[in-house]
């Protein structure tokens, strides 16, 4: 028995140190790959904006049946969005068309009459009016039940919804709102003394860490009204949104190069990241999918302040580990 016990104790014991050599990911500090720098360069932080957002409501009022997308799923334009209780609008065409077949069941025996000239012309002009008006309430009563029907008016993905099954929609209350993010607007709030600096063809870089995205900036639009508060004025950069990996809210960071400005071209790194291996090679630690590290070949350019320009090796996005590869090897799993 005691035998027994202690093997049982040797057996826990081994089981214990096995699971206490599991090695935990390496710590480290990363960058994504950014394209041309500038060492005079001016940097702010940024919010993805949709290129443009629409509130799609109902025209009239009624309690909401279903409501057939959710929040982020993608749409077409005439999708089916929501339906409304019809029950009503159902009822009210019944009728419409009831007193449509009457009014023309009337005109028939009517016209008769008129032909005859047995009719007086104001009594035929008044049975005419009947069936206008009928056929008026008719269209009146097919529109009312075809918008119990909520379908989207453009394309895009959904950002909100705002009503559910069950709920009461009021004439022009959003049920959802629809993004377009196709392209998409990075909105920056730039001090007064600085907004003289920037144009609408003003060179920028944008790093959006959310989206591992490094791209670089459109077209700027420039507000013309400054915050009372910080004095400062809006300016938002048309990026192209590729894969729609940029979404709104995402927190950017944007540099903007000024003219005349000494730079790097191509793909930049931060001096300390390129190290040179046994061989006399060029490397850097770069970060894959599955956050494991790899020792990459790199080709150095011509250096900046502490920065220097990669010109073959890496693609801009790409993650680099800039501080930790101390303890990396070829593999390593890491956290950043």
């Amino acid at each position: 028995m005691l035998t027994l016990l202690t093997a049982l104790v040797v057996l826990s014991s081994c089981g214990e140190k096995k699971n206490s050599g599991a090695k935990a990911p390496t710590r480290v500090k990363t960058q994504l790959v950014s394209p041309a720098f500038s060492d005079d360069a001016q940097t702010y932080v940024g919010i993805v904006e949709e290129r443009e957002a629409t509130a799609v409501s109902f025209t009239g009022m009624g309690v909401v049946k279903r409501v057939l997308v959710n929040e982020g799923q993608s749409v077409g334009k005439g999708q089916l969005i929501a339906e409304m209780d019809d029950t009503q609008a159902r009822n009210l065409l019944s009728g419409a068309e009831a007193q449509m077949t009457q009014a023309n069941d009337a005109l028939e025996r009517y016209k008769m009459l008129h032909d005859a000239g047995s009719l007086a012309e104001v009594q035929w002009v008044e049975i005419q009016s009947k069936v206008a008006q009928a056929k008026s309430q008719l269209e009146v009563a097919k529109k009312n039940l075809a918008d119990c029907r909520l379908t989207a008016p453009v394309s895009g993905i959904v950002g909100k919804k705002l009503i559910g099954a069950g709920e009461t929609a009021l004439p022009s209350q959003a049920v959802v709102t629809i993004l377009d993010i196709s392209s998409v607007k990075v909105k920056v709030a730039v001090p007064e003394a600085e907004i003289s600096g920037i144009s609408a063809s003003t060179p920028s870089t944008i790093s959006v860490e959310a989206a591992q995205a490094v791209v670089n900036g459109g077209r700027i639009e420039k507000g013309v009204q400054a915050d009372a508060l910080t004095h400062t004025y809006d300016v938002r950069i048309n990026v192209q949104n590729n894969g729609r990996k940029l979404l709104p809210g995402m927190v950017a960071s944007v540099r903007f190069i000024a003219d005349g400005s000494q730079s790097l071209a191509g793909k930049v790194l931060p001096v300390t990241t390129v190290q040179k291996g046994a061989d006399g090679q060029m490397f850097v630690w770069t970060v894959s999918a599955d956050n494991t590290a790899h020792r990459t070949k790199v080709t150095i350019g011509e250096t900046l302040g502490n920065h220097v320009a990669i010109t073959d090796g890496l693609n801009v996005g790409q993650r680099v580990v800039t501080e930790g590869y101390q303890k990396l090897s070829e593999g390593t799993k890491v956290v950043y």
